[in-house]
């Protein structure tokens, strides 16, 4: 990376319009609504609590507008008592909002697995069943949600994740108990206390300083799918240096010119991905890293806006998860086009629009 180098200021002229997808949140998250069991106890006959089952997926509700909200469950199918496993995702207008897993009721040991299950009667009473119709995840349709539901959401997955693989001690290994409203965790040898862990990872929108942008794609990808650069932060790296690092290691390109976009928590299961854009010489051979990178090219800013016009993918997979009707776009829709984007779900989509829009 060059900051220094010579020639016209080609820093990025474009920003994010709009906060991404699954970084809009409307409730209130001050830590001091978390450590108070009292207040919590009061709020508790009047909340709402979000299923999630072992999948991420979660009761929705579609709008006359197209907009997908939550559907809660009211606190009275888990009892008078706060359940262990609950964790409380935030306040808003005197109603407070708590997440706890639930079985996923078409697998036969859906109880085996996670932590803070329901039990079945009380799924039963929260209208549970072998009917997933109604029910979709944050890759599906984290773009369609209202911003509080895209918020609730996406914090209690990270949240659930977390509780479900940290269940010892990580400096002795005894059992861990939830304290501080599921946002903390206490370990019953020592008293060790963790917090939930965010794992960063820059995601780089890299383009000439004029009208290309440069595109890659996984090996593992269907075919046609192409997105922006993106790679974890390691141990003891800048998240410029890291921005530097992944852009030589996976395409081979010198970039100069890094300039913060935003971010988006991506709880899959625990990232936070920060957003950059920087400028690299469209002459400079690309070396693709074997295994990762299986193919990238320069693309026109007329090339980008047809591609973005014409859909998204939604899936690792390709394939479309959640209901019918219910989630993001099909992949199907983009079979047989050589430059398919990703979804509104992911800060790539932001990325990609706004500096297709700056032009």
């Amino acid at each position: 990376m060059s900051s220094g180098t010579a020639g016209p200021d080609l820093r990025a002229a474009f920003h994010l319009d709009a906060d991404p997808s699954l970084s809009r949140s409307t409730v209130d998250r001050r830590e001091q609504l978390r450590v108070d069991p009292d207040h919590a106890r009061a709020l508790w006959p009047d909340a709402r609590v979000v299923l999630v089952d072992p999948h991420g997926r979660t009761p929705v509700a579609r709008g006359a507008d197209g907009t997908l909200t939550l559907a809660f469950a009211p606190t009275s199918v888990l009892g008078t008592d706060i359940p262990d496993g609950a964790v409380l995702l935030g306040e808003e207008s005197g109603t407070a909002f708590w997440a706890v897993r639930v079985p996923d009721p078409s697998s036969a040991d859906g109880n085996d697995a996670g932590s803070g299950f329901m039990t079945a009667e009380q799924w039963e009473r929260a209208g549970g069943g072998p009917d997933h119709e109604n029910w979709t995840d944050l890759r599906s349709s984290g773009a369609d949600l209202d911003a509080r539901g895209a918020g609730l959401l996406t914090t209690a997955v990270a949240l659930l994740n977390w509780h479900d693989r940290a269940r010892f001690c990580a400096r002795d290994g005894s059992e861990m108990r939830a304290i501080k409203a599921g946002w903390a965790q206490l370990c019953r040898a020592h008293e060790h206390e963790e917090y939930p862990r965010t794992d960063p990872s820059m995601i780089c929108l890299v383009h000439d300083g004029a009208d290309q942008v440069l595109l890659a794609r996984q090996p593992i990808w269907p075919a046609g799918r192409y997105s922006v650069l993106a790679g974890f932060v390691e141990a003891g790296e800048s998240l410029e240096a890291c921005v530097a690092r992944e852009c030589a290691e996976e395409v081979g390109v010198d970039v100069h010119t890094v300039s913060y976009l935003g971010s988006q928590p991506w709880p899959f299961p625990r990232s936070l991905m920060i957003g950059f854009t920087a400028v690299a010489d469209p002459a400079q051979p690309l070396k693709l890293q074997e295994g990762e990178i299986e193919g990238a090219r320069w693309v026109t800013r007329a090339q980008l806006q047809e591609a973005l016009d014409a859909g998204a993918w939604s899936h690792r997979d390709g394939a479309p998860r959640g209901a019918a009707g219910v989630g993001g776009t099909n992949f199907e829709a983009g079979a047989g086009r050589d430059l398919i984007l990703p979804g509104g779900v992911s800060i790539a989509r932001a990325m990609l629009e706004a500096w297709a829009a700056a032009g």
